[in-house]
């Protein structure tokens, strides 16, 4: 049975806060519980509107590590996707509720925070992952990232989990712990020192700071904590606030850290190829599908006035079913007679018939089955309810002679 992963999680503050004398906004967690390990990471939006974003990174870490180990089993064999994601924001955004009482807030906005987090349980892996930040895979053949930060418009903006319509950014990943050594998460204060998002290349320092779980949780945590503030936070003087989560896997191949690259050739990204310049070419498309949607609509709407009537060229028409146990649809009929093929009515007649008798016949099948409206139905039942009493007074009036 293979060993439980190592955890380590730290979150330091940055000097850009410090010298604001602005507390830490960032946090982290790693738990293990009931078989499942998770490690989850969050930083707290900046800004003024953002008062109490540092209780929400708090929170949405807390709440997530204490949902997938209680219920990792759920989220991972659900196979709606959209389900998961949109239990997990509600769970944070319920979770939050609180705060905004305690802290007499008057939105979730107030608590805003990016989220990433990791959880394993044997050989399953469930990842997640909203705004920037960067989650890798360190494999036995070098490191990749497993998500990407995503920011806004620009590069100073993100998602956070406390928008409304947070489970459509929401990346949620599942997959196995095959060819994996360990997974880092990172906050962006982290991300933007061992992160080149021009070529999508993670420095091979990730791979390093994954070992050092090697020694355990605790010394772990020390030694991580001591390599971050030295070559993160104290690099400069306006260094944001660091989170970094590693889930470690024991018994697992290490990779060969002479062979790990720290460069990387720029990919080249057409600018103008956006989802934009996707919708505008799919829009005469669309529009000439919902065209033939909504003619198919109108054939087969019911109580439709129309006669169905066709012709098969070289055989038979399609004849409905009289029978009440028949269970094909009259549409399931036309198709076939499409086809060429006969109805089962059409096998069971022994008299020969011309193409332009059949068809009559349809037609007149066709009429008869028709469903009658129910203005008619009201009308033929009262004239029938008027002739009886007629007949009945006529009866009476008879006998009374």
């Amino acid at each position: 049975m293979r060993p439980l992963p190592v955890l380590a999680n730290i979150s330091l503050i940055g000097n850009k806060h410090v010298n604001r004398g602005t507390p830490c906004e960032d946090a982290s967690i790693s738990m293990t519980k009931n078989g499942v390990s998770v490690v989850c990471v969050a930083d707290g939006a900046g800004g003024s509107r953002y008062t109490h974003a540092r209780f929400g990174a708090q929170c949405a870490v807390k709440c997530v590590a204490d949902l997938l180990t209680s219920h990792f089993d759920a989220f991972y064999f659900e196979n709606r996707e959209s389900v998961c994601r949109s239990i997990l924001v509600t769970a944070v955004h319920s979770a939050m509720a609180d705060l905004l009482v305690e802290h007499e807030l008057d939105s979730l906005e107030r608590l805003s925070c990016t989220l990433l987090f990791v959880a394993v349980k044997g050989d399953l892996v469930l990842a997640g992952h909203i705004g920037d930040g960067l989650i890798c895979r360190v494999s036995p053949q070098g490191l990749a990232p497993l998500t990407l930060p995503a920011n806004g418009e620009n590069a100073s903006s993100t998602y956070f989990i406390t928008f409304p319509n947070a489970q459509e950014y929401l990346r949620f990943i599942k997959t196995t712990t095959d060819n994996t050594h360990a997974f880092v998460l990172m906050s962006d204060g982290v991300e933007d020192m061992v992160y080149d998002a021009s070529n999508q290349l993670v420095r091979p320092v990730v791979a390093r700071l994954a070992e050092l779980a090697a020694q355990g949780k605790v010394k772990a945590e020390e030694a991580l904590t001591a390599t971050i503030q030295e070559f993160v936070v104290d690099a400069s003087q306006n260094s944001d606030d660091c989170s970094v989560g590693i889930l470690y896997l024991p018994g697992t191949d290490v990779p060969d850290f002479s062979l790990l690259s720290d460069s990387k050739d720029r990919f080249e990204r057409d600018f103008a190829d956006t989802m934009r310049s996707v919708q505008t070419e799919l829009i005469p498309k669309v529009k000439h599908a919902q065209e033939i949607i909504s003619k198919i609509n109108c054939q087969n709407a019911p109580n439709s006035d129309k006669l169905k009537s066709e012709k098969v060229s070289g055989a038979k028409s399609a004849d409905e079913d009289d029978e009440p146990s028949k269970t094909e649809s009259a549409d399931t009929n036309d198709t076939r007679a499409e086809e060429g093929g006969k109805s089962s009515e059409d096998e069971r007649e022994t008299k020969p018939q011309t193409e332009d008798n059949t068809v009559s016949e349809r037609e007149e099948r066709t009429v008869d089955k028709k469903m009658v409206p129910l203005w008619a139905f009201l009308l033929v039942s009262f004239l029938l309810v008027v002739s009886l009493i007629i007949l009945a007074m006529l009866g009476l009036h008879t006998g009374a002679v």
